[in-house]
């Protein structure tokens, strides 16, 4: 078995996120001198490296598309977690905190890691190629989701401003975790095949995740499974820590609050991005989409349920709905993607779109 799949106790994939979730014991909600902030921002690129191999060993063991899937919740999870804790916590200055984060992810999965996969796929292969019949039914989950989360409180009249009623919240939180329910039982069950990788000729190559190894022991997986989990919790919890630091930067450049959002959720979602680019270049596309789809669906699917149940103790108002840029912004990117995805074949051409569509997103955050 290769060394990839053999952790041993020597291996920085075991040490640094270890070593990251005791850093992030000492120094949660403590204010931190500038060196310190360093060694956790080294440590925090270590843990997502970390997480991005336990990632693929786990991917390897229990196959596709169930190794996108366990990297996607697992990272939403603990997502979800930090949102929750900072709006209890954060007061007035957190209302659209999870408007803005969720926006954010799915503005980088959909635009970023989606693009970014296909433009090192098409540069492996002159067309990238996917599945468009499971491509295309996440992308339709992934814009009904935001629609119904990010849109309609947008132009609801019950309460003023962009926000639901209770009632409303409600159902938007029980619809949102039906209908990923409904996708990640269809995306495992009888029609998993449609979310497996194809060739250029459209066979389905390689099902049980690598092709060129045999798959770990359970042990092995188990014990990834587990530095998965410590990893991503040291990615969030660290990027929380260096928060206060990343705040202080964007104020002093007298860029928007919510901007700090954008950067964490860059953060965040980095060993999501790693782990899909890599496998963009092994000619694996379809893996790539699924952790990009895959991970924005969970973002909206799992946060707003949480949200809606966290309100009952949250004081004042829940902001969701989205401004006129960001809604254009979505907009194009729907339109975008569902003319991307239907041919089940992308150049670079559609990458590249994909990937300004992203920086329109970051320079409109930080110019609004």
């Amino acid at each position: 078995m290769p060394a990839l799949l053999r952790p041993r106790m020597s291996d920085w994939t075991i040490v640094v996120p270890v070593l990251a979730v005791l850093l992030l014991l000492v120094t949660w909600n403590r204010e931190l001198p500038g060196v310190l902030v360093a060694v956790v921002a080294l440590l925090l690129a270590g843990a997502v490296l970390a997480a991005v191999h336990h990632a693929e060993v786990v991917a390897h063991k229990v196959g596709e598309p169930y190794g996108s899937l366990v990297l996607a919740v697992a990272v939403t999870v603990i997502e979800v977690a930090l949102i929750v804790t900072l709006m209890i916590s954060g007061g007035d200055k957190t209302q659209a905190l999870a408007r803005d984060t969720v926006f954010a992810a799915v503005m980088i999965t959909c635009n970023g890691i989606l693009g970014l996969s296909l433009l090192l796929g098409a540069l492996r292969r002159r067309v990238a190629v996917f599945n468009p019949e499971g491509t295309g039914g996440a992308l339709a989950t992934v814009a009904t989701l935001a629609t119904l989360s990010l849109v309609v409180p947008t132009f609801t009249t019950s309460k003023t401003g962009p926000e639901f009623s209770p009632a409303q919240l409600a159902f938007a939180a029980v619809a949102s975790l039906a209908l990923y329910g409904l996708f990640v039982m269809v995306q495992t069950g009888r029609h998993r095949d449609y979310f497996l990788p194809v060739t250029s000729d459209g066979s389905v190559p390689d099902t049980d995740g690598d092709g060129h190894a045999d798959p770990p022991s359970t042990r092995t997986a188990v014990t990834s499974l587990v530095l998965l989990v410590v990893a991503l919790v040291a990615v969030v919890g660290d990027a929380k820590t260096v928060s206060p630091t990343i705040e202080a930067g964007v104020a002093a450049a007298n860029l928007p609050q919510s901007f700090v959002g954008v950067v964490i959720a860059l953060l965040v979602l980095l060993p999501e991005t790693l782990a899909a680019a890599r496998a963009a270049r092994r000619d694996r596309v379809q893996i790539s989409l699924n952790l990009a789809l895959g991970s924005a669906m969970a973002s909206i699917g799992l946060t707003i349920p949480a949200i809606a149940l966290a309100s009952i103790w949250l004081d004042g108002p829940l902001l969701l709905g989205l401004g006129g840029t960001q809604l254009t912004l979505l907009a194009l990117t729907v339109v975008t993607g569902v003319l991307t995805v239907v041919p089940g074949r992308a150049t670079v051409l559609q990458g590249g779109v994909h990937l300004v569509l992203l920086a329109a997103f970051v320079f409109l955050a930080a110019s609004p």
